[in-house]
């Protein structure tokens, strides 16, 4: 966490890219946050509360938008993709939640276990849409009234997603539903039993 807030607290954070030949790399000494880093402390209650400073600049690094190049580093002579480096904010717009469900939950969960979802009006508004497309029954399913199960291929999505086994009727939204119901119990929300 040192090494990310020393990051964070300098100019590099807002300026991180170098020019190498025709392509934008990351600084060497730049140190972002990792998907990693974010899960873990996401899990550890006493610890941001520990640190209060370096948490409310890890959130505004979050809630900025995300660069539209690669995350890239050079390491020797070659230029490797670092795909697990945050840069802002993944969750951005609602294509990329309609585009990637099992991820927009996962990252709205990091965000509500590291206090940031409540205090983030879109990522918010993104959540409570998934809330408005459960049924009178509490389920959800779809908007768009899709029968297909969510997907991902995101690697940092898998390990929550898919949780049950039994894909058929209303067993394909049970995962979806659960994640719902628990980012609303981390956000204090009273819960309901049906």
């Amino acid at each position: 966490m040192e090494r990310i807030d020393a990051y964070l607290d300098s100019p590099l954070a807002d300026k991180p890219w170098v020019r190498i030949g025709n392509r934008h790399v990351l600084a060497e000494s730049a140190s972002p946050p990792s998907i990693f880093a974010l899960m873990t402390v996401a899990h550890m209650p006493i610890f941001r509360s520990e640190h209060y400073p370096e948490m409310e600049r890890l959130y505004a690094f979050l809630s900025q938008p995300k660069p539209t190049q690669e995350v890239v580093q050079m390491y020797g002579k070659d230029i490797v993709a670092q795909p697990h480096l945050v840069m802002g904010d993944l969750l951005h717009n609602k294509n990329v939640v309609d585009s990637d469900i099992p991820f927009a939950l996962t990252w709205l969960e990091t965000m509500a276990r590291l206090g940031f979802l409540k205090r983030n009006e879109t990522w918010l508004k993104m959540f409570e849409r998934f809330v408005d497309d459960c049924g009178r029954d509490r389920v959800w399913r779809p908007h768009n009234k899709s029968t297909v199960l969510p997907s991902t291929s995101n690697p940092y999505a898998w390990p929550k997603f898919p949780l049950e086994t039994e894909m058929e009727g209303d067993g394909r939204w049970t995962d979806v539903t659960f994640r719902i119901g628990l980012i609303a119990r981390l956000l204090g929300w009273h819960i309901k039993p049906v």
